[in-house]
């Protein structure tokens, strides 16, 4: 574990603490931002709850952590997690004693990090606040992590309007709730090129791209094995559709690529950086994905998006016309993605998006603001 000599005294101190994937690429452009002030002292600790993920992230952005957990194990539990956090992050806040600590969305480490500064009489900082589905099954366990993690924070930093009435009907005071944007499209800013191109894009060229992301706990097993098959159907129906998989590396997934791997226009790669992934979105004619964040990093290029779930705490994107549910039986999948790719209609309908749902790429700034005026 790295050491951190104790300075600044007179600074307010911030911790962050994220560990996986998703949360180092909304967390890191807020990191960024609070180091442009000299009144804060930003003190990164990472739990690595994913390890090869969350360094890539990290080494985008130039993001040295202070403390690495090195929680990370093969088909590590849920238990396994949350123990091994509380256990290892209590001599840090300790030592540290800062005056917030800030977690991300609705992982483990989230609700373990929340826990631990809770349990240390440390104001907390919920960025990404309110989302909900009001189903403790779905998704397992987010749903239960952000909530839990809302009853145990003072800073309630909500994307959205909606987000913000979920807070506030659970009673939240009005004066802890910002409204900031989501803190994914600032770090669009940074990773997205119009010239970009590599050889998975060169590829899928004179094709119609299709990316596709599946990890999701709650669909693991049956669930991704049923999508599998009914995207494999959309392909050999369409010759001019290439689908391209980054696939997460949990075991549990890579398990169930059987029916997908002797496809010609079906290339499985490994997990992306964020510049990359940002790229191949960018060029994606639509998205397939069981994911929380890429429906709102979609959103934000106007990139139709088909959710292989049955609800989304991010109904936003519904609304804005961006996304719709799929759902994660066979014949479903197939026939919304079949759908979308043969009528030309119901594609315009959802890549016509006048206004992104999910920020404007401020969201960073906003909350350093909050951190700045109330510590």
């Amino acid at each position: 574990m790295a050491q951190r000599s104790l300075c600044c005294q007179q600074k307010k101190k911030a911790m962050v603490v994220f560990g996986t994937r998703p949360e180092a690429i909304k967390m890191c452009p807020l990191i960024q931002e609070l180091s442009r002030y000299s009144e804060l002292d930003t003190v990164v600790c990472v739990s690595g709850q994913h390890r090869e993920l969350l360094d890539q992230i990290l080494d985008f952005f130039q993001v040295v952590p202070n403390y690495d957990l090195e929680i990370m194990k093969d088909r590590q539990s849920l238990n396994d997690i949350t123990s091994a956090i509380l256990l290892k992050i209590k001599p840090i806040l300790e030592q540290e004693k800062p005056d917030i600590v800030l977690v991300h969305g609705d992982t483990p480490t989230a609700f373990a990090g929340a826990l631990a500064a809770f349990y240390a009489r440390i104001p907390v900082g919920h960025v990404e606040a309110g989302l909900r589905t009001y189903d403790m099954d779905s998704p397992f366990p987010e749903e239960f992590n952000r909530t839990a993690v809302g009853l145990l924070a003072s800073y309630h930093f909500a994307p959205t309007e909606w987000a913000r009435d979920n807070l506030l009907r659970e009673g939240k005071p009005k004066d802890s709730v910002w409204v900031t944007g989501n803190t994914v499209i600032d770090a669009m800013k940074t990773t997205i090129s119009p010239d970009y191109t590599d050889e998975n894009l060169q590829w899928a060229k004179g094709s119609r791209l299709v990316l596709l992301t599946a990890h999701r706990r709650e669909n693991l097993g049956e669930k991704h094995e049923e999508i599998f098959r009914a995207i494999r159907r959309v392909v050999d129906e369409l010759p001019d559709v290439k689908v391209l998989f980054p696939v997460h590396p949990n075991p549990a997934v890579r398990d169930r690529l059987k029916v997908l791997q002797d496809s010609p226009r079906i290339r499985m790669i490994e997990p992306l950086d964020v510049r990359k992934f940002h790229n191949y979105l960018a060029h994606a004619y639509l998205v397939l994905t069981d994911s929380g964040g890429i429906q709102e990093e979609a959103s934000g290029m106007g990139k139709p998006t088909l959710v292989l779930r049955d609800v989304t705490e991010r109904p936003e994107g519904l609304w804005a016309g961006t996304l719709r549910l799929a759902g994660t039986q066979e014949d479903t999948v197939h026939q919304t993605f079949h759908l979308l790719m043969t009528n030309p209609g119901e594609y315009e309908k959802m890549s016509l998006l006048s206004k992104n749902p999910y920020g404007d790429g401020n969201a960073c700034q906003r909350i350093a603001q909050v951190l700045l005026e109330r510590l």
